[in-house]
Protein backbone atom coordinates (compact mmCIF):
# COMPACT_ATOMS: atom_id res chain seq x y z
CA UNK A 1 0.00 0.00 0.00
CA UNK A 2 1.64 3.35 -0.93
CA UNK A 3 2.56 6.07 1.99
CA UNK A 4 -0.42 8.23 0.40
CA UNK A 5 -2.97 5.58 1.01
CA UNK A 6 -1.98 5.13 4.43
CA UNK A 7 -2.37 8.93 4.58
CA UNK A 8 -5.65 8.79 4.07
CA UNK A 9 -6.38 5.92 6.03
CA UNK A 10 -4.90 7.79 9.12
CA UNK A 11 -7.00 11.01 8.03
CA UNK A 12 -10.00 8.90 8.00
CA UNK A 13 -9.40 6.82 11.52
CA UNK A 14 -8.10 9.91 13.50
CA UNK A 15 -11.54 12.16 12.35
CA UNK A 16 -13.61 9.33 12.79
CA UNK A 17 -12.02 8.88 16.60
CA UNK A 18 -12.20 12.65 16.89
CA UNK A 19 -15.84 12.34 16.34
CA UNK A 20 -16.93 9.46 18.63
CA UNK A 21 -15.02 10.99 21.36
CA UNK A 22 -16.70 14.64 20.75
CA UNK A 23 -20.17 12.58 20.74
CA UNK A 24 -19.25 10.40 24.11
CA UNK A 25 -21.23 10.42 26.89
CA UNK A 26 -24.62 12.68 24.68
CA UNK A 27 -27.76 11.41 23.83
CA UNK A 28 -29.63 12.41 20.58
CA UNK A 29 -31.24 15.33 22.45
CA UNK A 30 -28.10 17.19 23.77
CA UNK A 31 -26.52 16.54 20.29
CA UNK A 32 -29.32 18.33 18.73
CA UNK A 33 -29.38 21.04 21.20
CA UNK A 34 -25.34 21.55 21.02
CA UNK A 35 -24.36 23.75 17.78
CA UNK A 36 -20.80 23.88 18.82
CA UNK A 37 -21.10 20.09 19.26
CA UNK A 38 -22.81 19.21 16.11
CA UNK A 39 -20.26 21.43 14.13
CA UNK A 40 -17.20 19.82 15.03
CA UNK A 41 -19.03 16.28 14.20
CA UNK A 42 -20.18 17.82 10.73
CA UNK A 43 -16.36 18.79 10.37
CA UNK A 44 -14.99 15.18 11.24
CA UNK A 45 -17.35 13.40 9.26
CA UNK A 46 -16.63 15.32 5.85
CA UNK A 47 -13.02 14.72 6.95
CA UNK A 48 -13.68 11.48 6.80
CA UNK A 49 -15.63 11.34 3.98
CA UNK A 50 -12.98 13.26 2.00
CA UNK A 51 -10.04 10.93 3.05
CA UNK A 52 -11.40 7.71 1.71
CA UNK A 53 -12.52 9.86 -1.88
CA UNK A 54 -9.05 10.32 -1.92
CA UNK A 55 -8.22 7.20 -0.88
CA UNK A 56 -10.70 5.37 -3.45
CA UNK A 57 -9.03 7.66 -6.52
CA UNK A 58 -5.50 6.61 -5.46
CA UNK A 59 -6.10 2.89 -4.74
CA UNK A 60 -9.24 1.41 -5.53
CA UNK A 61 -8.69 -2.21 -4.40
CA UNK A 62 -7.76 -0.70 -1.27
CA UNK A 63 -10.68 1.36 -0.72
CA UNK A 64 -13.03 -1.64 -1.72
CA UNK A 65 -11.97 -2.98 1.59
CA UNK A 66 -14.20 -0.67 3.11
CA UNK A 67 -18.02 -1.02 3.47
CA UNK A 68 -18.79 2.03 4.13
CA UNK A 69 -17.09 3.92 1.81
CA UNK A 70 -20.26 4.70 -0.75
CA UNK A 71 -22.26 5.95 2.10
CA UNK A 72 -19.14 7.58 4.15
CA UNK A 73 -18.10 10.06 0.84
CA UNK A 74 -21.97 10.32 0.22
CA UNK A 75 -22.72 11.58 3.57
CA UNK A 76 -19.61 14.37 2.88
CA UNK A 77 -21.18 15.36 0.04
CA UNK A 78 -24.31 15.91 1.94
CA UNK A 79 -22.94 18.09 4.70
CA UNK A 80 -20.78 20.06 2.36
CA UNK A 81 -23.31 20.21 -0.55
CA UNK A 82 -26.45 20.17 1.39
CA UNK A 83 -25.61 22.00 4.32
CA UNK A 84 -29.19 23.76 4.45
CA UNK A 85 -30.95 20.18 4.78
CA UNK A 86 -29.12 17.83 7.13
CA UNK A 87 -30.64 15.78 8.89
CA UNK A 88 -29.28 15.84 12.54
CA UNK A 89 -30.72 12.07 13.09
CA UNK A 90 -29.03 10.61 10.52
CA UNK A 91 -25.38 11.99 11.84
CA UNK A 92 -26.40 10.80 15.07
CA UNK A 93 -26.60 7.94 14.00
CA UNK A 94 -23.95 7.19 12.12
CA UNK A 95 -21.84 8.65 14.62
CA UNK A 96 -23.13 6.28 17.54
CA UNK A 97 -23.63 3.20 15.35
CA UNK A 98 -21.94 3.04 12.28
CA UNK A 99 -18.82 5.26 12.96
CA UNK A 100 -17.05 2.41 15.37
CA UNK A 101 -17.14 -0.31 13.10
CA UNK A 102 -15.59 2.03 10.51
CA UNK A 103 -12.90 2.84 12.59
CA UNK A 104 -12.21 -0.85 13.89
CA UNK A 105 -11.55 -1.22 9.93
CA UNK A 106 -9.67 1.91 9.16
CA UNK A 107 -7.82 0.60 12.19
CA UNK A 108 -6.97 -2.60 11.28
CA UNK A 109 -6.03 -1.72 7.32
CA UNK A 110 -3.14 0.69 9.21
CA UNK A 111 -1.12 -2.55 10.47
CA UNK A 112 1.19 -3.31 8.22
CA UNK A 113 0.46 -6.93 6.75
CA UNK A 114 2.95 -9.65 8.48
CA UNK A 115 5.55 -11.28 6.89
CA UNK A 116 6.08 -14.77 4.84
Amino acid sequence: MASDARTYLWDALQAAERAMRFANGRDFESYVQDELLRSAVERQLEIVGEALNHLRKLEPATAEQLPELAAAIGLRNVLIHGYASVDNRLVWDVVSAHLPTLAVRLRTMQRPAASP
